[in-house]
């Protein structure tokens, strides 16, 4: 598969530029390698934060039921090993 990829233009200090080629030489990678998957996980990250807002803020909008809340603490002390 052919992914299209485009060249942009960042900008890193000595000591950044440095880690990265290290961990680069050492994973048997490359800079730009690291710098995409970085972005990945910051995008992957972000995504995540956005999806745990969505559902915080629809519990806030429809709360779970208390007696559903009360079965379920009744049911997981029933099934929870003693300690």
């Amino acid at each position: 598969m052919v992914v299209s990829r485009r060249q942009v233009l960042v900008q890193l200090d000595d000591d950044l530029v440095t880690q990265l080629d290290r961990i680069a030489l050492r994973s048997g990678s490359n800079r730009s390698e690291l710098l995409r998957r970085g972005a990945q996980a910051v995008i992957a990250a972000e995504q995540s934060r956005e999806e745990d807002e969505a559902f915080r803020l629809a519990y806030r909008a429809v709360p779970q039921d208390p007696g559903i809340v009360e079965a379920a603490t009744k049911l997981a002390s029933q099934t929870l090993p003693p300690w």
